[in-house]
């Protein structure tokens, strides 16, 4: 979904008829000036998101972003100034903050996990187990906390589950089904439970294997059956309740890469406030 799209949707189920409470009580000419405040340390994402609300609600406030996509903010930094008509700034405050809040979430947790592998040589990937009609927005916030973005969806890699291996009567039969078809040149990665499913990858010519719920010590014995295969080798994804705990001991193993559904649906929403600045009754802001 595109972001005017979702963003107009999102202000639509918020605002409704109209927000009585700031129409009732604050007067049409009244202009204020807000910050926005990290209320915990925190990594920014979903800028562009939250200036959009602004944008539709009230197209005269002016936005002003303090911290760039991707910066660390400490908690009490300003991340963000706005000024301009009250009520449209009031308005927008909770839809803004909700994109803002959750799109920083998943940045700040990425970093977590982008440091916890530091210095191991193993990128952290995101997947698709994303909010809908939020994808585009959750994997740029990935990228922003230093992660980086698996396929966007199913039309841009072809990645072998045991689902579709079951259907189709085995991995090479599933392989060999994908060779004739791939007329794209579309990257392809297959999924192995086990060593022994591993096996039935080699020389199937798939450029990257995942690696699903195995033990540390099965991870480690796949990286060196498969470093000992000739070239062209596969990457080797690591998948499967991947948390801050274990994340670090997998990537010791040699895996090029972990996929983490948690950056996406589990992230804790970033605490972020809006502060209104004092207003006179002439609409001049002190």
């Amino acid at each position: 979904m595109k972001l005017g799209e979702l963003v107009r949707a999102a202000i639509e189920e918020d605002v409704g008829t109209g927000d009585r409470t700031t129409l009732w009580t604050v007067p049409p000419g009244e202009r204020a000036r807000a910050r926005v405040l990290a209320r915990e340390d925190l990594v920014v994402a979903g800028t562009s998101a939250f200036a959009e609300v602004f944008r539709q609600v009230a197209p005269s406030v002016e936005f002003h972003a303090l911290l760039n996509e991707g910066a660390e903010a400490g908690e009490g930094d300003v991340v963000a100034a706005l000024e301009g008509p009250a009520r449209g700034i009031l308005t927008a405050e909770r839809t803004a903050l909700n994109f803002l809040g959750r799109l920083s979430g998943i940045a700040t947790l990425t970093r977590e996990f982008v440091r916890a592998v530091e210095g191991t040589g193993a990128r952290v990937l995101d997947t698709r187990k994303t909010t809908p009609g939020w994808r585009e927005l959750e994997k740029a916030a990935v990228a922003s906390g230093g992660g980086e973005n698996h396929r966007f969806g199913l039309y841009d890699m072809v990645l072998v589950k045991e689902n579709h291996i079951a259907i189709a009567g085995g991995i090479p039969e599933a392989l060999t089904r994908v060779r004739e078809e791939n007329v794209e040149g579309l990257h392809v990665e297959v999924e192995v439970a086990s060593l022994a499913d591993l096996e039935l990858v080699r020389g199937c010519g798939v450029d990257r294997v995942l690696l699903d719920n195995m033990t540390t010590e099965e991870m480690s014995a796949a990286v060196e059956t498969v470093r000992r295969w000739p070239p062209p080798r596969p990457l080797l994804e690591a998948s499967g309740n991947m948390s801050l705990l274990r994340v670090a001991e997998v990537a010791r193993v040699g895996v090029d890469c972990i996929s983490v559904g948690a950056l996406t649906h589990s992230a804790p929403v970033a605490d972020l406030s809006l502060l209104m600045e004092e207003v006179d009754h002439r609409g001049t802001v002190r």
